[in-house]
């Protein structure tokens, strides 16, 4: 019989690793209405069928809420050999369901490569790589079914912000243009061991239907590279080393008066198209 969330990080001497963006969420009321919030927003009762991959389990605490939901399969991605032990509890528990541990580095992982369709991932993510691991799978986005991830709340918002706002900006961009966003839920510090300063926000992502092409999202990755890396400046200041992209604006009707929160992710794509 398993243990108790708790009672397995006593039982593992298993602190949480400031280097390692640590922070552990071991009521299982929660990690369970994470998952069944995801299920609902996509329709499903289940992950029956779908190749599930998490992204530093730790304890396991959404590992069982995932590995509850009978995916067709589980591949966890954990850095800190600590928590390798647990997987292996885990792995033994579950018998039933496929489960493969990897001892390394999620930046260097290949998900979509090493695990078969449908896919989805599901991370408490680790704070600091997330953004680095977010903007990876979002040029990758076709590749997933859903992603259901954690951030810490000023992330999360950076993400959902519409224009002209202090947040919107570079990945607000790059997500709004990929996918469909929902917000599951935010969460206070308390509720994580060791408690943070900040609170943390669950988002769902799932592509959308029409995926602007790697070469395409480059581009824009350039273009919004140049206007929010000078945001409070005019178009025609940012984005002065592109000639040819102040001529498309001014083709396009963008007057180079504006400021990069003003344009939407549409307008940043429409440029990167005629590039």
């Amino acid at each position: 019989m398993l243990l108790s969330l708790r009672e397995t990080v006593q039982k593992h001497g298993l602190l949480a690793s400031k280097a390692l963006g640590q922070n552990f969420l071991l009521d299982r009321n929660i990690t369970d209405k994470i998952i069944r919030l995801s299920l609902s927003k996509q329709g499903l009762s289940s992950f029956s069928g779908i190749n599930l991959c998490e992204i530093g389990p730790g304890p396991g605490g959404l590992t069982r809420a995932a590995l509850e939901e009978n995916p067709k399969s589980l591949t966890v991605i954990e850095m800190d050999e600590r928590c390798i032990a647990i997987m292996e509890e885990l792995k033994n528990a579950y018998k039933e369901i496929p489960f493969t541990i990897i001892n390394g580095d999620a930046m260097t992982f290949d998900i979509g490569r090493e695990i078969n369709e449908p896919r989805q991932i599901v991370s408490n993510l680790p704070y600091n790589i997330s953004v680095p691991l977010l903007t990876g799978w979002l040029h990758q986005i076709k590749n997933y079914q859903a992603m259901t991830l954690m951030f810490q709340k000023e992330v999360a918002e950076r993400i959902c912000a519409p224009t002209r706002c202090k947040d919107y900006g570079r990945l607000s961009v790059l997500a709004q243009l990929t996918c469909h966003i929902c917000k599951l839920m935010d969460l206070p510090p308390e509720c994580f061991t060791p408690a943070p300063k900040i609170w943390s926000t669950v988002l769902l992502f799932t592509p959308k239907s029409e995926v602007p092409s790697a070469d395409i999202l480059n581009k824009v990755e350039k273009i919004t590279n140049l206007a929010f890396g000078q945001r409070r400046k005019m178009l025609r200041q940012s984005l002065k080393t592109m000639p040819k992209l102040l001529e498309i604006c001014q083709q396009e009707g963008i007057e180079l008066t504006a400021r990069a929160e003003e344009l939407e992710p549409q307008i940043y794509l429409r440029l990167a198209q005629f590039l």
